[in-house]
């Protein structure tokens, strides 16, 4: 049981570096997939995140290259609030598995290249301009109540020990 819990589970803080290169390998990932018209890059993409939200970089190819490899050659680690980060994630599966479900499941092509239209738009803005879109619609859900107070004082309790995190939205 110990494993398990080991390998399933996100990190907080998160280093906002290899979040940022994490989301690069979206958008070029989202990149291909909308150049080369081909559907089966979706199976990939959509692993990625399913992987992220469940275990963070453990189980994600796109993760263990970021944390591990090119985060660290880029300069010291930026703390950013995890829940956020997890929120995006999550918002990433949904966007990913929609677009897969649209084309595999209801054939619906021009809907699913539009989902992953949005997809690698969002994670351009994240990896290019540091604008996590998750991040923000997750503060707004932490100030109208919708996320629950232990989520809220996890983020706190990090911004207490990590300055940088102060600044608003949380984990941006």
């Amino acid at each position: 049981m110990q494993r398990v819990r080991s390998v399933l589970g996100f990190p907080n803080p998160v280093n906002e570096v290899a979040a940022r290169v994490v989301a690069g390998g979206v958008v070029l990932l989202c990149a291909l997939t909308l150049a080369l018209r081909q559907p089966w890059l979706l199976v990939p993409l959509t692993y990625g995140f399913w992987a992220r939200v469940l275990t963070g970089p453990t189980l994600s190819p796109l993760g263990r290259l970021a944390t591990a490899v090119i985060a660290p050659r880029l300069g010291d680690p930026r703390p950013v609030a995890g829940p956020p980060k997890r929120f995006a994630q999550a918002m990433g599966v949904v966007f990913s598995t929609s677009a897969l479900v649209l084309f595999f499941g209801f054939g619906a092509r021009g809907a699913s290249w539009g989902v992953v239209g949005v997809l690698g738009a969002a994670a351009l803005a994240e990896s290019a301009l540091g604008f996590c879109f998750g991040c923000r619609i997750f503060n707004l859900l932490m100030r109208a109540g919708l996320v629950p107070t232990e989520v809220c004082e996890a983020c706190g309790d990090l911004s207490l020990r990590h300055p940088e995190l102060r600044r608003e939205p949380v984990g941006v």
